[in-house]
């Protein structure tokens, strides 16, 4: 990869500062939170505890020329970045910029065809299925963060979230003082999981804490009334709600709790299909062919986020900056 200059390193610096700078804003503002950001979820398999290894060593450049295969790992309900469609089709700004990664593979390797396989994966299940060669690219909402990375190997930034709470508004939860004493629940083997329960010790609330299998789960928890909040990130928050039957019944609410950079999972320590797949985002980036996907999922009729100074930054100067700290 060419080494990135002068004024790219400037950048990069910024985007370190801004991103420190906004954490901290939140942490001030919500008392002081010492995370320790989740250990392999779904994509993080199992919340902290020693790094898995792949039973055996597997070449997927190899694998991939072998077969003319490619397993591609989504999700079912993490709108817009990886869900299934009313045909029961894998859909989302993930997947698009995987598809547009399978590509590259196909041109790179010189493939007459490659076939792409979609797998279902979950937040407890997608760094295993990684690690076991079930999947060669996990495309979902999965955070970097410096846990995971002694796991697996995380592609440029893609996407820059931050967790708040989903709850109703008839609940008149507005912060995590509201949820003292209550249910509130997460979904299992993520960030938000392993936050919760800090936070849950270090301020005691007594929450009772519900972990969920996914996050169309845990918004039925909080629909159903079983718990009056839902952590996660703020962008997947909105993006169940778009799809919820009473939309309007539904806020986003809270202080901003943390920094949540997502990006594509590969498998460690694979230099060559690594360049592969960051090659491919660095040319969405440099034609801004990846703002164009961007609008397409995040600037529809049903749900508009704004494209954050941070990830304008990050499309500037790629980086695999993890989440702080």
């Amino acid at each position: 990869m060419a080494p990135i200059g002068a004024g790219k390193e400037r950048v990069m610096k910024r985007i370190r500062r801004g991103i420190t700078l906004l954490l901290a804003g939140a942490l001030l503002a919500g008392g002081a939170i010492a995370q320790d950001k989740a250990g392999a979820g779904k994509a993080a398999s199992t919340p902290a505890g020693p790094a898995e290894k792949p039973p055996a060593s597997i070449d997927t450049i190899k694998r991939i020329r072998d077969t003319g295969t490619l397993l591609l790992g989504v999700r079912d309900t993490s709108v817009p970045f990886s869900f299934v469609d009313a045909q029961k089709q894998p859909q989302g700004y993930s997947v698009d910029l995987c598809l547009r990664v399978a590509d590259a593979i196909k041109a790179e390797l010189k493939l007459p065809k490659l076939e792409v396989r979609f797998v279902p994966v979950t937040s407890a299940n997608r760094i295993t299925a990684l690690l076991e060669g079930k999947i060669d690219l996990e495309c979902g909402s999965t955070t970097n963060t410096r846990d995971r990375q002694k796991q697996v190997a995380f592609a440029y930034t893609t996407y820059i979230a931050g967790i708040k709470m989903l709850a109703k508004k008839s609940s008149n939860i507005n912060s995590l003082e509201d949820v003292r004493g209550k249910s509130v629940v997460v979904t299992k083997g993520t960030t938000s999981e392993k936050m919760l329960k800090t936070m849950n010790d270090e301020r005691v609330l007594k929450v009772k804490i519900i972990e969920s299998p996914d996050h169309g789960e845990s918004f039925k928890a909080v629909d159903d009334g079983k718990a009056v909040a839902f952590l996660m990130d703020d962008v997947l928050l909105y993006g169940l709600i778009s799809k919820a039957k009473k939309p309007d019944d539904f806020a986003v609410v809270g202080k901003y709790l943390s920094v949540e950079p997502y990006a594509i999972v590969m498998r460690k320590d694979e230099p060559a299909f690594e360049k592969i797949v960051n090659r491919a985002l660095i040319d969405l980036f440099q034609s801004g062919e990846i703002r164009r996907i961007y609008a397409k999922w995040f600037n529809t009729k049903d749900l508009v986020v704004p494209l954050n100074p941070y990830l304008k930054e990050a499309f500037t100067a790629p980086n695999t900056f993890p989440a702080w700290p």
